[in-house]
């Protein structure tokens, strides 16, 4: 079969199995996606040639960023020059100093931790090995009789009694479906695992796919460090004044904003509070009123027949923001979205409202639910808030999501022409980052459009869990333009962070499957803190050369 039509067929399949398809990305308002037809429009009708295989390049930054740190914004002292240089357009050549302070730094950590757990190990194995050997002592005559009757023609020699450590020595070892029933087999298992452990690289916990939605520090969780208590003291004293510095603030929020004051600190980082504390009041109850004030004029509106298209849109999307969360299933919380997303549909007309918007809500809406419990909020029943505080969540909800698309808007527009914008300013800026993962795309003639669409969509809402989203927007709320100039480097990092797995896939489906089912599932705040440093590097080394996108 031709490779356009293992394509087609690829979409005809998948595409409505695979949540959030670059097929469903369109409102009401727009015609249905085309992803093919998308790729040849950014493509300008131009074919890449098949690229064959070249020699492969020296491993990229990332992997050698990522294979000795484990989180470059949370290393001590370091953090606070580099939290610095966040805010301002230093040469590249600084950045990379500050950059490599933080490398020695957090590489010495590791590899003590390394050094403890190895000996952890030694010590584990030790015990075990030598109850293997007093157990299979008592077992060994036993076992060389059932051996003779099963006409087991192995030599008396290989038995488990006869070896002190079979990863030492090189004398054969019986298979497990051989051993005796009992503690020999047992003990031999936990071994065998034991030295598993020791060969593979260390790797965190999993975490569940809703839970820690927040900071580590939790109900539920270890107290806080005391340099994550310093930190919450810095964010306390700069918030208590008069007026707050907001670029102090941009500063302290780029690295992660504390759970106890991150609505506070959204609100302002996105321009919907005012620095002055004593104005904040009165233009919360000023904009809250405005809000349900629309609510009022327009929502009634949604069964007229020119605004029932939207609202059917709306209602269809709601139930499939976040499903694996209780929280968004509730019918007072869909309620409070529908009327959030349709008032915002109405005021802006240009774009309406596009399937995506839907997913920008959630972040704004956990946080601020935030300000009003101290538990978890996954499966937090939202009927016990007061009245009031729904209506404050709704309105604040309503007021920064806004802001965030006010920077963004020409995402949602007819066409969408600010995202076929950055997912070609992606590939060109990929060509430059990782040509080995740029040709391999090139090669299977897998177009950046179809994967990425959605990465600048829903800004990598679909591809990371909400708790990783969260953390993800203190960064970007702090960051100058950052759900916009910003996101396109972190989209960077994150596609090349996965060039192995990339690399590994031999044909267009197998590399559309992997890129729209990344496995980030496990992560959470470590992960995206490397994502973020290697995405801030990036920008810094291209975003002010004068070929920042041209080979």
């Amino acid at each position: 079969m031709s490779s356009d039509g293992n394509k087609k067929q690829f979409w005809k399949r998948n595409a409505a199995k695979v949540p959030g398809s670059i097929q469903h990305v369109y409102g009401a308002q727009h015609p249905p996606f085309d992803p093919l037809l998308h790729a040849n429009l950014i493509k300008a009708g131009n074919k890449p040639p098949p690229a064959t295989p070249g020699k492969p390049k020296k491993a990229t930054t990332f992997q050698e960023f990522e294979s000795i740190t484990s989180d470059a914004w949370d290393v001590g002292d370091d953090d606070d020059e580099l939290l610095a240089m966040a805010a301002q357009n230093l040469n590249i050549e600084v950045v990379m100093e500050t950059a490599n302070k933080v490398i020695e730094n957090h590489s010495k950590q590791q590899e003590k931790q390394r050094q403890d757990e190895t000996s952890e190990l030694d010590r584990r194995e030790d015990d075990t090995q030598e109850e293997v050997v007093e157990d299979d002592e008592d077992n060994e005559e036993e076992e060389e009789e059932d051996r003779v009757e099963e006409g087991d023609a192995t030599s008396p020699e290989v038995s488990f009694g006869s070896q002190s450590s079979p990863y030492t020595d090189g004398r054969l070892v019986k298979s497990h479906s051989e051993a005796p029933i009992g503690s020999p087999k047992d003990a031999a298992g936990e071994r065998a695992a034991l030295h598993r452990q020791r060969s593979l690289p260390h790797r965190p916990p999993v975490i569940p796919l809703v839970a820690r939605m927040a900071d580590q520090n939790t109900s539920g969780t270890p107290a806080m460090t005391e340099r994550e208590a310093s930190r919450l003291d810095k964010f306390k004293q700069l918030l208590a004044g008069p007026n707050t510095d907001l670029d102090e603030l941009r500063k302290l929020s780029w690295s992660g904003i504390p759970r106890q004051v991150r609505p506070i600190a959204w609100k302002l980082l996105s321009g919907y509070l005012p620095a002055n504390a004593e104005r904040r009041e009165s233009v919360l109850q000023r904009k809250r009123q405005e809000y349900f004030g629309f609510i009022q004029q327009y929502y009634d509106s949604r069964n007229d027949e020119h605004h029932q298209d939207t609202y059917r849109q709306i209602h269809i999307d709601i139930p499939r923001t976040n499903p694996l969360i209780p929280l968004f299933q509730q019918a007072s919380v869909q309620e409070i979205f529908e009327r959030i997303l349709f008032i915002w549909a109405i005021r802006h007309p240009a774009s309406g409202y596009v399937q995506g918007i839907n997913d920008l809500v959630t972040p704004f809406f956990v946080v601020f639910v935030f300000e009003y419990i101290e538990e978890e909020v996954e499966n937090f029943d939202v009927s016990s808030l007061q009245e009031e505080a729904l209506r404050n969540i709704e309105a604040d909800s309503f007021w920064c999501m806004s802001k965030l698309l006010d920077g963004i808007q020409d995402n949602y527009t007819f066409a969408q022409p600010g995202i076929q914008k950055k997912v070609k300013a992606l590939e060109e800026l990929v060509s430059r980052i990782d040509e080995s993962v740029h040709r391999h795309m090139q090669q299977y003639e897998v177009e950046y459009l179809q994967f990425a669409f959605r990465w600048m969509n829903n800004l990598l809402m679909r591809e990371l869990p909400l708790r990783c989203t969260i953390r993800l927007w203190d960064t970007y709320q702090a960051e100058p333009e950052g759900f916009s100039h910003f996101h396109l480097y972190v989209c960077a990092a994150f596609l090349v962070r996965w060039r192995k797995e990339i690399l590994e896939e031999r044909d267009f489906q197998g590399l559309m499957i992997l890129l729209q089912n990344l496995p980030t599932m496990h992560w959470g705040n470590e992960e995206v803190s490397v994502l973020l440093a290697e995405a801030y590097r990036l920008k810094f080394a291209f975003a002010d050369a004068p070929n920042h996108y041209k080979r």
